[in-house]
């Protein structure tokens, strides 16, 4: 049943009329996926090559999570379902935000496919603000300063992308405190 609805997900047009490059929708799963990456949606090089994290976001995120390319693409350990599948468009500032449509249509059919997962990276401000509600805090960097409230079943990260320099220059316990202790309890979670 999983494959299944990966197949229809990939096949996916239900905003198709709001994304100026057309709908790709880029997801990867497993039902022994022991470690779930929520993030935003894909950009434009995840769009282009229809690998996730496949940008200098994905590779600070792999270092943070101390995991090689193939740990990381291994669906059999790391599921990878962003809130939204499909790249948006770019805005004013950046990428647009991921189409609503998406996590509220296929989320509640696919996360229960994923009974193994033991730990919920939730990437940005709105992986954190579906998946904590009202657990989350006011802002995204309250929300990471809190990070071991939501643990063992969530992390919230800030995003990994170069844009985020500054934020990261301005927050050095985030290197220095959560990404240690996010690298063990990734290998402690993933099989060896």
């Amino acid at each position: 049943m999983l494959e299944e609805l990966l197949t229809q997900i990939r096949a996916c047009q239900l905003c198709a009329a709001h994304l100026p490059h057309g709908p790709r929708p880029v997801v990867r799963a497993s039902a022994t996926a022991r470690l779930l990456v929520v993030g935003q949606a894909p950009g434009t090089k995840v769009h282009a090559s229809g690998i996730p994290w496949d940008d200098q976001s994905g590779k600070r995120l792999r270092q943070w999570l101390g995991l090689t390319p193939d740990q990381f693409y291994n669906d059999a350990h790391v599921a990878i379902v962003p809130m939204g599948f499909c790249y948006p468009g770019t805005g004013k500032s950046g990428d647009l935000p991921p189409r609503p449509e998406c996590a509220a249509h296929w989320h509640p059919q696919l996360l229960p496919h994923l009974p193994q997962v033991q730990l919920t990276l939730l990437i940005g401000n709105y992986a954190q603000k579906a998946f904590l509600g009202p657990k989350a805090k006011p802002t995204l960097t309250q929300t990471v300063e809190a990070w071991q409230e939501y643990l063992p079943q969530y992390l919230p990260l800030p995003h990994p992308s170069p844009r985020n320099i500054a934020w990261f220059k301005r927050h050095p316990w985030f290197e220095r405190e959560v990404v240690p202790t996010l690298q063990q309890i990734v290998q402690s979670t993933l099989p060896r």
